[in-house]
């Protein structure tokens, strides 16, 4: 599997295209673990994938995708602190198959991870998970089913997937049922 980044400014500038937004804000990255920092014209530079993500969603007036409801908006933030804390920068075998275990199950009932909405926590997710869902053998998709479905829903929203690679999950079949 392949090792998971750093969030860095690469999704963010996905992010702000998503929106609608006009290019322009300069990102950069603070450390070695590459922590994005979006450099404002008038004011305080900010740090943080989800700080700058949640800024860019107010920026775009799509307030929308941070949750509708007090328990929505909770739900949000809660998976955006789990992309930073537990996504990025886990690249060994046994935590990304805790992760995708996890999540599997939360997924079990849900379309989104904000039940039945599609908020920032799916892109930042889809986003985050991007590179080991690519990696992943059509028989670990398959133990995953949950996690699969979620993220093939969410890279078929318009404007998500944008550059990235289209995942496959279907098996194409070698033989047909004789008849």
């Amino acid at each position: 599997m392949a090792a998971a980044v750093g969030p860095g400014p690469e999704e963010l500038i996905l992010l702000e295209k998503l929106l609608g937004l006009k290019k322009g804000n300069k990102y950069g990255a603070l450390e070695e673990r590459k922590i994005p920092v979006l450099q404002t014209n008038n004011g305080p530079s900010l740090t943080g994938l989800t700080t700058i993500a949640t800024h860019l969603v107010k920026q775009a007036k799509k307030e929308q995708l941070l949750g509708s409801t007090a328990e929505e908006k909770a739900i949000v933030q809660q998976w955006l602190e789990y992309r930073v804390t537990q996504i990025a920068g886990h690249s060994n075998k046994e935590d990304i198959r805790i992760i995708l275990k996890d999540l599997n199950l939360y997924l079990e009932d849900k379309v989104y991870l904000a039940r039945n909405n599609f908020t920032l926590a799916d892109i930042l997710m889809y986003y985050g998970l991007h590179h080991i869902i690519a990696e992943l053998t059509v028989q670990e998709k398959e133990k995953y089913l949950n996690v699969s479905r979620w993220f093939n829903h969410i890279q078929h929203y318009p404007g998500i997937r944008q550059h990235l690679s289209n995942i496959v999950f279907m098996k194409n079949r070698l033989y047909t049922n004789p008849h």
